[in-house]
C-alpha cells in the first residue's frame, strides 16, 4: 500500500498550461500518474497531450472524478486556487507554489480546515509513492518502491537520502515533502499517524531542519503513540544563529531551533539522529534487520 496517493489517484493540475505545469505533469504522467484533466482560467477548451484543460475547478468535476489537485499557480492567485478547489470538494491538495504572503497563507490555512480537506505544502516538492504514482516535482528514479515512508521540510535533502536509501538496497512506500515555510498544510505529527497505519510501511525517516518546533513536537508524538521505528536527520548544524538558511521556517531563536537542540529531543526520545544524510540509509538499515 501507500498513504495519500497510489496507481489509481485521479489528478488534476492547476496551473496545467503554465511552463512548469506543462513541464512536471509530462513527467507526472511519465511516471505513471493518472492526471485526468487541467485548470488554467481563460484556456478552457485546449489540452495538453490530450489531457483536458477547463477554465474551473468545478467545470473539470462535471467530466471527471478526481481524487487530488496539484497546484503550479503564481503565489498572488495560489491561495485563492487552493479555496476553489477544497469548495470544489477535492480531499486533497499539493501546493508547489513558493512565496505566497504570510497573511494570505494564513487566512487560507485556516479556511481549507473548515472545508476538511489535507493541503501538502505550500512550497514543497509534493509526494510520490514509489511504482505507484507520483504529485509533484521529485525525480521519480532516485526512488524505489519499499518499507521506508519519508516524511521531510526539505526537498532536495529527500531526493538525496531517498537515493542513499535506494542504493543501499532500501526501497520507499511513501515520501511527503512538506514544505519549510512557516505556515504549511500538514505537519510531521499530522503524516506520521498515517505511516504508523500503514501495513506495508516498516519504519519512517523524519528530515527536519533548524527553525520553529515542528521536530520536537514530532518526537513527543512517535514516543506516544508510534510503535514503528523513526529514525531522523536534521539539516543545519553549522547554521550561524540568527540567520535564515534556504526557508522561511529555518530561522534560530536564541538556543531555540537548533540542529543540535532538535537532536537531543529526538534522541531524548529513543529516535537516533543521524549526522549527514549518507548515515541515515545505515541507521535504517541497522533498525530494519
Amino acid at each position: 500500500m501507500a498513504i495519500l496517493v497510489h496507481e489509481g489517484t485521479r489528478v488534476l493540475v492547476q496551473g496545467i498550461t503554465g511552463s512548469e505545469g506543462a513541464f512536471h505533469t509530462r513527467h507526472m504522467v511519465a511516471y505513471g500518474t493518472k492526471v485526468v484533466a487541467g485548470v488554467t482560467p481563460g484556456k478552457g477548451g485546449q489540452s495538453l497531450d490530450g489531457i483536458p484543460v477547463y477554465d474551473s475547478v468545478s467545470e473539470a468535476l462535471r467530466e471527471h472524478e478526481i481524487d487530488a489537485s496539484i497546484l503550479f499557480v503564481p503565489a498572488a492567485f495560489a491561495c485563492d486556487a487552493m479555496l476553489e478547489a477544497a469548495d470544489a470538494g477535492i480531499p486533497l491538495l499539493v501546493c508547489i507554489t513558493e512565496g505566497i504572503p504570510l497573511h494570505d497563507m494564513l487566512k487560507a490555512y485556516h479556511l481549507l480546515r473548515g472545508y476538511g480537506v489535507r493541503l501538502i505544502g505550500p512550497n514543497c516538492p509534493g509526494l510520490i509513492s514509489p511504482g505507484k504514482a507520483k504529485v509533484g516535482i521529485m525525480p521519480g528514479e532516485v526512488f524505489q518502491p519499499g518499507p521506508v515512508g519519508i516524511v521531510s521540510r526539505s526537498g532536495t535533502l529527500t531526493y538525496e537520502i531517498a537515493s542513499h536509501l535506494s542504493r543501499a538496497g532500501i526501497g520507499q512506500s511513501t515520501v511527503v515533502g512538506i514544505g519549510g515555510d512557516p505556515i504549511i498544510g500538514s505537519t510531521f505529527t499530522e503524516l506520521l499517524p498515517l505511516f504508523e497505519e500503514d501495513p506495508e510501511t516498516e519504519l519512517v525517516v523524519l528530515v527536519g531542519e533548524i527553525g520553529g518546533a515542528a521536530e520536537e513536537e514530532a518526537a513527543d508524538y512517535v514516543a506516544e503513540h508510534m510503535s514503528k521505528p523513526v529514525v531522523a536527520y536534521i539539516a543545519g548544524f553549522s547554521a550561524p544563529p540568527g540567520k535564515r538558511m534556504g526557508h522561511a521556517g529555518a530561522i534560530i531563536s536564541g538556543s531555540e531551533g537548533t540542529a543540535e537542540a532538535k537532536a537531543r529531543r529526538l534522541e531524548a526520545q529513543g529516535i537516533p539522529v543521524a549526522r549527514t544524510p549518507a548515515e541515515v540509509a545505515k541507521l535504517v538499515k541497522e533498525r530494519l534487520s
